[in-house]
């Protein structure tokens, strides 16, 4: 079986597709895709075999997935601001179809299942929004599909750090499964930067350093990681914000920090 590498998923300027993860990047768990549509726009799917979580990033759209119906939910104007996002949850062989009110930004992470839960409209209401670390290693947290909440495989996430501050820092990784030390959890990083023409770093590493990756990440691109430690840093200037999905053969978020850099969690 052929070993996915961490890369970057460049995005595009212009036209609905953003930017997307598929089968050919390796990944087996993990698919994404972030895309824009105009007023009135719309597209339909459905898939065979994954579960779907929608997230409004911004504007507002109508989403029907079988008998569930959830009219004009979203509303951010930027993913910047301090509120949650409206999300949907979609089984496998629903259909869904996805209307923009006004100009929106949605996001579709997407892993296996059996398709044992009906669809659900998850309220920015009943996420839980936290604060990790401390210091320049301050950063704003809102679980959207945390583990605690119902789906199959995946977990979803977004993150906003301030200007000049790490993330996922120190850094840690989950990619081997001896639960409850360690889970497996592929995952993808869809950066947004403020202002847009800005960027952030993310490195990817293993301990034998056979995976030993640096990326210098966009407004809108996507950083894969199959697999390692996989930090960030933001420039003074800039915020950042990333919306995580993962998924693996058991949905439990449990890592393992880089025993080098440990012990900066005990000043």
């Amino acid at each position: 079986m052929t070993i996915a590498r961490a890369a970057l998923a460049k995005s595009r300027a212009e036209g609905r597709d953003i930017v997307g993860v598929t089968p050919a990047s390796g990944l087996r768990y993990v698919n994404f895709a972030a895309e824009r549509l105009a007023p009135g726009e719309s597209f339909t799917r459905r898939e065979a075999d994954r579960e779907s979580c929608i997230v409004v990033l911004t504007g507002t759209v109508d989403v029907r997935a079988g008998d569930l119906a959830c009219s004009g939910i979203g509303a951010r104007a930027s993913v910047f601001e301090e509120r949650s996002p409206h999300a949907v949850y979609v089984p496998p062989r629903v259909e869904y179809t996805v209307t923009a009110r006004d100009a929106a930004e949605i996001a579709i992470g997407t892993a296996p299942a059996e398709g044992t839960l009906p669809p659900r409209l998850i309220e920015p209401a009943t996420m839980k929004r936290l604060v990790r670390g401390k210091d320049a290693n301050t950063r704003f947290v809102c679980d959207i599909l945390p583990e605690t909440e119902p789906a199959e495989s995946l977990l979803v996430v977004e993150v906003l750090t301030p200007s000049g501050h790490s993330s996922s820092y120190p850094p840690h990784k989950h990619d081997t499964d001896a639960l409850p030390g360690e889970s497996f959890l592929e995952e993808t990083y869809y950066h947004r930067i403020d202002p847009p023409q800005g960027f952030v770093f993310q490195r990817v590493y293993t301990d034998d350093r056979s995976e030993d990756a640096s990326f210098a990440v966009e407004n809108h691109d996507v950083v894969i990681v199959p697999r390692g430690y996989h930090p960030v840093c933001v420039p003074y200037g800039y915020r950042s914000y990333y919306l995580n999905v993962m998924a693996g053969p058991r949905r439990v978020w449990s890592f393992r920090n880089d025993p080098r850099h440990e012990w900066m969690l005990q000043r």
